[in-house]
This record gives structure tokens, C-alpha cells and sequence, in this order.
């Protein structure tokens, strides 16, 4: 069976496009796919982080792939952190990297950007994500637009490292979504959603309450052209959220765009906040009954075990490969 890894980054609370680009995602991959979802708490901790905020964000990020519809039965999720083959692998990574290999990642480059001092780790993690990946022997890697370039490096040192050693890592494939991925601020099309946004209005969270999101999506900004269309090219505000509606109502992006013909956008962003709230309801409401159970822990901690199994042993190819000893 093909075999599937992501993770979300602990680093703040989810709005609905880690939901489109990334958990929605999940869920319909692991008809296909043996799934390895993990939380990368280990990457959170390339700034600055709370302990306690850590802590609290990684086990909520676990509640969510579960309350998602992630089978812990059918995957395995963990953290990170509780497999140490991945801190060991991403040292071995980091030994085949290239120093302007690394220079080149435009995240790094965004995130050190006005920066007096920059962890060491901001500028290395690329090896550890493709440590990541690589354990498990993943066949797929869900991708969006901001993460291609890290794929593409896994790729690299993959490949370098079976050339100089000898056959021990699977080439990964990028699994692309066409529709919703990437989802942008309610109030600006052109920048990505975040947290970071100053403005609340720009983004929906997923344990937004119905009100809060009804209020967002109807201060979302459109045009002045007063046509549900479906063009990013002349209308991407509301490009984006046809996107959005089409995601959320599982609806075609030509049936919603026949539907809202000459009405305007006051229905239109009316109807999508329902079709939203319809979705996170039921999201919300198992969240809330995982966060609050032993159970979340019980299957992170069976998961840390099954992956820690599996990544042992890609760890001790790799090591006997490269030439270091494993008894």
C-alpha cells in the first residue's frame, strides 16, 4: 500500500485554511493511502516557544486530526518529539545537505528577514523535514504552494544519499490539491490567511463560534462587480471564496456559481458562513470531548510507539549504510 506523511506545525491556533489545505486533505487520503500524521513540535521550536502554550497547542493540533475524521485506527499519529529517529536522521540529512542548497529555502529567508539573531535551526530544519519523511519510506507527501521547495530538496538528498550508499530511501511524490490550496484573508486576496494578521476579521478559526463566523464572512471584502464568478485572474476575492464554498458544501465550483447568479454577494456570503459553521460543527464538538479524555494521550502514545518501530528501522539502514555501527 502506498504510504502517506504530513503534519501541521504547532505554532498557533488553526484557521480553516489548515483545514482545507491540510486536515480535509487527511481525511480523504486515508482511503488511499497508510497514513502517518504526526505533530512536528520539534520544527515549533526553531523561534522561541511557552512550554506550557507548546504543549497545550501540540495535543489540540492531535485532537484536531482525530476530530477531523483521522482514524487512529486506520493511522498513526504522534509527536514528533517521541520519536527521537527523527532528530537522529535529521542529523544525517544535515550532513548531505549543501550549505547554498539550504540558502536558497525562502522560508528561512522570510522568517529571518529584519532579524537581529535567528536560531541555528531556522536555517537547518529543511533536513530535518526531510528526515521526516523520509523514516517512514513515504510514497506521498501532501503539499501546497509554500512547501514544494522542501519536498523538492527531500527529494535531493534522497536521492544523493542512495547514490553515495546505496539504495535506502523511497523518492517521495507531492500530492497537490487543484481546489483550495491555498486559502487567502477574508480581507486582503492576495496574502495567505494567518493568525498573524492583525486584523481577526481576515481569517475563520476552527473553533470559531457560529457568530464570530457569520460576522467574518460578512465583512469579507468582494469587488464592485456584484457577479458570483470564478476568476482569479480579474476577481480573486471572490475566487477565494467560491473556493471556500466549494471546499466546505463538497459543490462543484460551476453548480455554486449557477446558483448565485445575478443575486449578488450579500446571499452568497450568508450562505457560505452556514455551509462553514455546518462543517465545524460537528468538528467542534468532538474536539472538545478529545481535549478533554485520556484517550487523546492513549493514541498518541500508541502511535509514538508504532512510529518509533518504523522509523527505527530506515535509522539503522541508513546508519549501516553510511558506514556507523548498529548492533
Amino acid at each position: 500500500m502506498k504510504r502517506l506523511l504530513s503534519g501541521i506545525k504547532p505554532s498557533g491556533d488553526l484557521n480553516i485554511g489548515g483545514y482545507v489545505g491540510a486536515l480535509r486533505q487527511f481525511v480523504k487520503l486515508q482511503e488511499e493511502y497508510e497514513g502517518y500524521f504526526f505533530v512536528p513540535d520539534l520544527h515549533a521550536i526553531t523561534v522561541p516557544q511557552d512550554p506550557k502554550e507548546l504543549r497545550e497547542r501540540s495535543r489540540q493540533i492531535a485532537a484536531l486530526y482525530i476530530a477531523a475524521g483521522v482514524d487512529p485506527v486506520k493511522n498513526t499519529i504522534f509527536m514528533q518529539s517521541q520519536v527521537s529517529a527523527h532528530a537522529e536522521l535529521g542529523w544525517i540529512m544535515e550532513t548531505q545537505a549543501h550549505f547554498g542548497e539550504m540558502s536558497r529555502m525562502t522560508q528561512f529567508k522570510e522568517k529571518s528577514d529584519g532579524k537581529d539573531a535567528v536560531s541555528s535551526a531556522l536555517f537547518t530544519y529543511p533536513a530535518l523535514m526531510a528526515a521526516d519523511i523520509l523514516l517512514y519510506q513515504s510514497t506521498h507527501v501532501p503539499v501546497g504552494e509554500d512547501q514544494k521547495q522542501h519536498l523538492e530538496l527531500t527529494r535531493d538528498l534522497a536521492s544523493r544519499f542512495n547514490n553515495r550508499f546505496g539504495k535506502t530511501f523511497t523518492i517521495p511524490e507531492p500530492v497537490i490539491q487543484e481546489i483550495g490550496a491555498r486559502v487567502m484573508g477574508l480581507d486582503d486576496p492576495s496574502s495567505k490567511m494567518s493568525k498573524s494578521n492583525p486584523n481577526k476579521s481576515s481569517y475563520v478559526l476552527l473553533l470559531d463560534k457560529p457568530a464570530d463566523i457569520r460576522k467574518k464572512f460578512a465583512r469579507a471584502v468582494t469587488d464592485s462587480d456584484m457577479s458570483v464568478r470564478y476568476d482569479w485572474e480579474t476577481k480573486p476575492a471572490v475566487s477565494n471564496l467560491i473556493e471556500l464554498y466549494a471546499v466546505f458544501s463538497d459543490e462543484t465550483i460551476p453548480v455554486i456559481e449557477r446558483r448565485y447568479e445575478g443575486q449578488g454577494y450579500g446571499a452568497f456570503k450568508k450562505d457560505l458562513a452556514e455551509v462553514v459553521i455546518a462543517k465545524l460543527t460537528p468538528l467542534q464538538e468532538k474536539y472538545e470531548q478529545l481535549i478533554k479524555s485520556e484517550e487523546l494521550d492513549h493514541i498518541l502514545q500508541d502511535g509514538a510507539r508504532k512510529a518509533s518501530h518504523e522509523a527505527q528501522k530506515t535509522l539503522d539502514a541508513a546508519k549501516r549504510a553510511m558506514g556507523l555501527l548498529t548492533y
